[in-house]
């Protein structure tokens, strides 16, 4: 009798476990991804592409105020589902429309929230709903990604924060190169910020991203327990903060709340995505995080003027031959506008210096400058001004500043020293956006955490830092950083997740030998073709000249590449690459193709198939690495050369070389 009474009660147990546990499937358009959710105890999803195992089980939850918590012992209302299949036309990016197909699924849960989850050719993405119209606070959320191997992965760690605690790492300027090592290895104590990259079976290769993060914080992964998992980590919201930090233009949080954030009622959360290659090219020409974004909030986007940017910081306002003193004064500006008039650039940047130091008033103007004078003498060269502006001096006045300025005739601001990416800073660069676009301003968010789609739902902000630039070779030798190698990794990693203010164009570069890190006469590390070849590469709608007038009217043939090259794009392909190892892309504008080519500081002779371009007779414009560049970093040679009929180019990079490619019809 009694064996008789726990087998009832065993069957019992397994009926309702049966009963509760339910499965969910969802394919993408071409039947490769398949994505299961399994609701009951826990709400746990898994994917798998083709034959290859993705993501094991992994539970996703949200906790909220007054205990409740989404995701656990949570009760299906319903399931919807439908196809999604339409082009999105671009405002300002890397092709001018992009094709948004995917299978939806809507889960409904009787708890007041819903998950919505995407399957697209290229990937999947979930994002929690909340549904009732009632405030709350997001305590925490679990993000997961199980993985069922101990695999290779490329993680950027927030620098600095093996000796901090992981509180002390949510102020960070999201900038390091990666870190190549298994899961299992990575530094308990250390966060890294997304995107990152995971390398699966079969060569494949998984990026973890996120889209539409507003009015909530970024999402940093932690491995802390040495498993085969990453975990989603935000930082809490800010409950009280100072003015400090560098020159006292940024708001350090001394204090955080016990919540991620403060939500008045019904709303989306950001999209977590999880992007697969089959080929680590792929990973080049996706567009995920932008489709994923909200549409435009901007009407009318005529006004936004991307182009190329004349810049002084880097060269630390560098003129030579010039009969006064270079410096903060408006004769030096005035030579940058002369270049920029003389080379068809659009813009001259006013970058730190022109504002009073310690202040944080951007209403304080140096005595040397006269901006009204400037940007009437802009005016008159058909140039656009932008001004630097310190995160904390532009956030206090933000409206004052963008009325004033804007009728004073500038074009935009670049506003850096955020560094941090909770929920209160998020809200900035969304109120800044929608503020400046008002006006009609330009933005360009340095010293920043990466584009999470922004550049979609505001076209106005049209560049982010949040990449580890050339600016870090003004400061960190060879030894303690590779750039060149960075250069070849960032493409399929970061730039996945938008533009990047990375400010290329440097005249004086170093071979692996020979570069030095010289604040008053910067170099570049690798060849100067490379340099070409990154106006191709890196996705920059406002793309700097770092370096000096003075050195760019010495290098005639390369001033006039990049001062000709556009900075947004009708068509995008990559064409070959290896993550860490090398790189080519090809872009479109108008009947116009530009093709660029990056190698690490391996010798590689690359095959360019351009069967991209169709019938006709073509030319090529081709900036290559001299015999001498592996030792002099700065040889090239340029030659104009007709495209063969077979339509395949081979080219020869140096060590830490790289080419570049103007086509255009005979």
């Amino acid at each position: 009798m009694r064996r008789f009474y726990l087998t009832l009660t065993f069957l019992s147990v397994f009926l309702s476990f049966s009963i509760a546990q339910k499965q969910y499937q969802l394919k993408s358009p071409n039947g490769k991804f398949e994505l299961n959710v399994e609701t009951g105890e826990k709400i746990c999803y898994s994917l798998k592409h083709e034959n290859t195992t993705v993501i094991i089980s992994s539970p996703l939850s949200m906790s909220l105020s007054n205990n409740k918590v989404l995701g656990i012992k949570s009760k299906v209302k319903n399931v919807r589902r439908r196809k999604i299949n339409e082009n999105i036309p671009t405002a300002i990016y890397k092709r001018n429309q992009i094709r948004n197909h995917c299978n939806e699924m809507i889960m409904t849960f009787r708890e007041g929230f819903q998950l919505i989850f995407r399957a697209y050719d290229e990937g999947v993405a979930y994002r929690f709903v909340v549904t009732e119209n009632k405030p709350f606070q997001v305590i925490s959320e679990e993000v997961t990604f199980n993985f069922d191997d101990d695999y290779m992965t490329y993680v950027p760690y927030v620098r600095g924060g093996k000796n901090k605690k992981v509180e002390e790492q949510f102020f960070n300027s999201f900038e390091n190169v990666y870190t190549h090592v298994n899961l299992s290895d990575m530094a308990p104590n250390q966060l890294a910020f997304t995107p990152v990259v995971v390398e699966l079976k079969d060569g494949k290769k998984l990026c973890i991203a996120e889209s539409d993060v507003e009015s909530y914080p970024g999402m940093f992964v932690r491995n802390e327990d040495h498993s085969t998992s990453l975990k989603g980590v935000f930082a809490p919201y800010p409950k009280t903060t100072i003015q400090g930090g560098h020159n006292k233009l940024q708001q350090l949080v001394t204090e955080r709340e016990n919540y991620l954030a403060d939500c008045s009622g019904k709303r989306n959360f950001p999209w977590r995505i999880a992007i697969v290659s089959s080929k680590d090219k792929e990973l080049l020409d996706n567009d995920m995080v932008y489709k994923l974004a909200a549409p435009s909030r901007i009407e009318d986007t005529s006004w936004i003027k991307p182009g190329k940017v004349a810049w002084e910081w880097w060269n630390n306002c560098g003129l030579s031959g010039v009969d006064f003193k270079a410096g903060v004064n408006n004769l030096t500006y005035k030579a940058y506008i002369d270049f920029a008039s003389r080379h068809g650039i659009e813009y001259v940047i006013l970058d730190e210096g022109w504002a009073v130091n310690l202040k944080a008033d951007l209403f304080q103007v140096v005595p040397e400058i006269d901006l009204k004078e400037l940007v009437a003498y802009a005016k008159s060269k058909n140039i656009g001004l932008i001004l630097w502006a310190g995160y904390y001096a532009f956030e206090r006045d933000l409206e004052k500043i963008c009325k004033h300025y804007s009728e004073l005739g500038i074009k935009g601001f670049k506003v850096d020293f955020m560094d941090r990416d909770d929920q209160e800073m998020v809200d900035f660069h969304y109120r800044g956006a929608k503020i400046a676009a008002k006006y009609h301003l330009m933005l360009d968010y340095h010293g920043t955490y990466k584009p999470t789609g922004m550049n979609r739902t505001y076209p106005n902000v049209i560049n982010f830092e949040g990449v580890h630039g050339l600016e870090q070779l003004k400061f960190t030798g060879s030894e303690k950083v590779d750039q060149v190698t960075y250069d070849v990794t960032m493409p399929f990693i970061r730039m996945v997740a938008g533009p990047v203010d990375y400010t290329q164009g440097a005249m004086r570069n170093g071979s692996k030998r020979n570069f030095r890190a010289i604040n008053e006469e910067a170099m570049s590390m690798g060849t100067r073709c490379r340099q070409l070849a990154e106006y191709v590469i890196f996705e920059a709608p406002l793309s700097m000249l770092c370096d000096s007038p003075s050195l760019y009217e010495r290098e005639v043939e390369c001033t006039s590449f990049i001062s000709d090259i556009p900075t947004v794009w009708d068509e995008t392909i990559a064409l070959d690459g290896k993550i860490s190892e090398y790189i080519s892309m090809a872009r479109r504008k108008g009947n116009t193709w530009y093709v660029g080519a990056l190698t690490n500081w391996e010798r590689r002779t690359v095959e360019f198939d351009l069967s991209f371009l169709g019938e006709g007779e073509w030319m090529a414009e081709l900036y290559k690495d001299g015999m001498n560049a592996n030792r002099i970093a700065s040889d090239y040679q340029k030659m104009v050369i007709a495209v063969p009929q077979n339509r395949k180019l081979t080219v020869n990079l140096a060590e830490g070389g790289g080419c570049a490619l103007k086509l255009y019809k005979k």
